[in-house]
């Protein structure tokens, strides 16, 4: 068995002090290099160029999307992959088994919005999810990275311990703003 051999893992000091980037300045950054906001979900399949599809790969999984569709804009594609790599980076220099993260939620059209406020208060009218932009990434669930062989786990408050520090990073590098939401569980993130 693969065993975890922990070290260095520091977290940030306060995840609400650390990451708490108001919907006003996520808005901003969506409007000026996102979408213009759309209706329904076959306006967002015909967006080619535009959009980009995200799929389960080697640095994320995207959980069963049922109020979001798997489309962000090119930079806030290439955001989700640099947070996914950079945790398993991470996890590998700090002694830990690799974990992915899981994507929560992504592209909202106005219908899924209008759907989702009914289950989640959280749910914004004016959501940056809607610009293609922004995306959650739970920090409750992670996804174990098998390789054949029998792996210790590591357990999720360790690894959103570790999750922060690299968010943390890439706010302070200034490619993204943050916001941790403890009812929903995730991170939710939105490319600068």
């Amino acid at each position: 068995m693969k065993m975890n051999d922990p070290k260095n893992i520091r977290g940030v000091i306060s995840y609400k002090r650390s990451f708490g980037d108001l919907n006003d300045l996520h808005l901003s950054s969506a409007k000026s290099i996102g979408i213009t906001p759309i209706s329904s979900r076959e306006e967002a399949e015909s967006m080619n160029g535009d959009l980009v599809l995200i799929e389960n790969n080697e640095y994320y999984q995207v959980d069963s999307l049922t109020h979001s569709l798997p489309y962000l804009v090119p930079k806030a594609a290439d955001l989700l992959a640099s947070i996914g790599s950079n945790f398993l980076d991470s996890l590998g220099a700090k002694g830990l088994n690799p974990n992915e993260v899981i994507v929560t939620s992504v592209l909202r059209t106005k219908d899924d919005v209008r759907k989702l406020r009914k289950r989640n208060q959280n749910a914004s009218d004016n959501s940056a999810h809607f610009y293609g932009t922004t995306f959650d990434v739970s920090w409750k669930r992670f996804y174990k990275v098998e390789d054949g062989r029998p792996m210790q786990d590591v357990g999720s408050d360790t690894l959103k311990l570790v999750l922060s520090e690299v968010l943390r990073d890439l706010r302070k590098a200034e490619t993204c703003y943050v916001k941790y939401e403890l009812k929903q569980g995730c991170f939710h993130i939105t490319a600068r």
